[in-house]
């Protein structure tokens, strides 16, 4: 499969509204709404994937690979229905995790299917599905490339441990960006964050998933095991900082254009986000700060009483490839799951797709590998609390 050199002009987690609470999950635990969880003996239907070759598949925008010249046109998709006679039926419905929980959960709590086969939410979102139940296991002899492929940085995040329910499309970063010419000197530590010179050119981001656990490794915090202690005094540090005036304001993924202008010269960032900006103007970098960052994903779930599980599973397995990742990978330029794509993109013709393969922002190096770590989920009990904290300090 030949790799496109170009990359799409706009980030799809630009598209995306970052909010700390679940209003969703909120309104269902307050209401007198009985328990949702559902037993994993009623989690399937029957299977009709032999006999109907197809799918819904549901995801967010500006997220595949599509033709240079014809944007309605997603080669990795095409090249899968090809191969195995199965139709796809992409939707790009998903713009925000709590939005979506809202959307399908009324289905999902009531025992009925949601009329999708496959769907793509962030981690710490799929930790609620997984927790009541509402996603189906995986059945990993239909995926051998998953198996042999999938990143191990990504292999067992505490929500989904061996990764029964949840296959990973997309990672990032959540690390620091920063215009170095115009700051005149490097950033390498989150309390470089709080310096004078900084004083209101700062920005965090305002939701509470995104942006609590680079903050925690800023105080020397296990992000795989934090605590409620460990959170309140990072919120104490973070309301000093708005006390006294260091912080800008608390941003959704518009800190891209206050970066762009000068407005805010570092800010809490994504990988992904980076790429592209840097594609416009050299002088802004990202950085895995000394203390690490969080390693996030994005990922592939099969909800219950999907009608073509099997189906599904054969398309996830697709994307493992190394030769689809790496096309994939040279089109939406987050963290690749599959480290075996890197070598693909190297050997490919074109310079500046194969430039890509020494991105650490798409392949991270060893160093940088060593610094990353998947942060332990926000469990519901807790929620209610932490949201609480969390957004009286951003001001939602």
């Amino acid at each position: 499969m030949p790799l496109s050199s170009k990359t799409p002009s706009i980030s799809r987690r630009t598209l995306l509204r970052t909010l700390g609470g679940s209003a969703a999950f909120g309104a269902l635990a307050g209401c007198g709404v009985p328990a949702a969880y559902v037993a994993p003996g009623d989690r399937a239907a029957t299977d009709l994937s032999a006999t109907e070759r197809r799918l819904t598949w549901a995801n967010w925008p500006l997220y595949i690979d599509t033709d240079d010249e014809n944007p309605g046109r997603r080669p990795t998709l095409e090249a899968f229905e090809e191969r195995t006679g199965v139709s796809v039926a992409y939707v790009e419905e998903i713009n925000d995790n709590d939005e979506f929980f809202g959307k399908i959960s009324p289905a999902l709590m009531n025992h009925q299917p949601t009329d999708r086969d496959l769907i793509v939410i962030s981690d710490w979102m799929c930790g609620r599905f997984v927790r009541l139940g509402w996603v189906q296991e995986m059945d990993r002899s239909r995926q051998p490339n998953v198996t042999k492929y999938l990143d191990p940085l990504l292999r067992s995040p505490a929500f989904d441990p061996g990764r029964k329910f949840t296959v990973p499309w997309q990672s990032g970063i959540t690390g620091i960006a920063y215009n170095r010419r115009r700051l005149g000197r490097e950033i390498r530590h989150v309390s470089d964050l709080w310096a004078s010179d900084l004083k209101g050119r700062v920005t965090l981001l305002s939701g509470l998933d995104e942006a609590f656990a680079l903050l925690m490794l800023g105080d020397g915090v296990d992000i795989t095991a934090w605590t409620a202690d460990d959170f309140h005094r990072v919120c104490d540090r973070v309301q000093k900082q708005v006390d006294k005036g260091q912080i800008r304001r608390f941003t959704g993924n518009d800190y891209i254009k206050d970066l762009s202008s000068g407005d805010v010269l570092a800010c809490q960032a994504y990988s992904g986000d980076v790429i592209q900006l840097q594609a416009d103007d050299p002088d802004i970098e990202f950085v895995v700060p000394e203390e690490g960052a969080e390693l996030w994903a994005e990922s592939l779930m099969i909800p219950n009483l999907a009608r073509h599980k099997g189906n599904a599973e054969e398309l996830i397995d697709h994307y493992y490839e190394p030769e689809v990742a790496a096309e994939l990978a040279a089109w939406v330029n987050y963290v690749c799951p599959v480290p075996a794509a890197q070598d693909v993109l190297a050997s490919a013709k074109d310079e500046e797709t194969a430039a890509l393969a020494e991105d650490p922002l798409i392949f991270p190096d060893a160093a940088m590998r060593a610094r990353l770590a998947i942060a332990r989920d926000i469990g519901s009990e807790e929620r209610a609390e932490f949201a609480k904290r969390w957004n009286a300090i951003v001001g939602l």
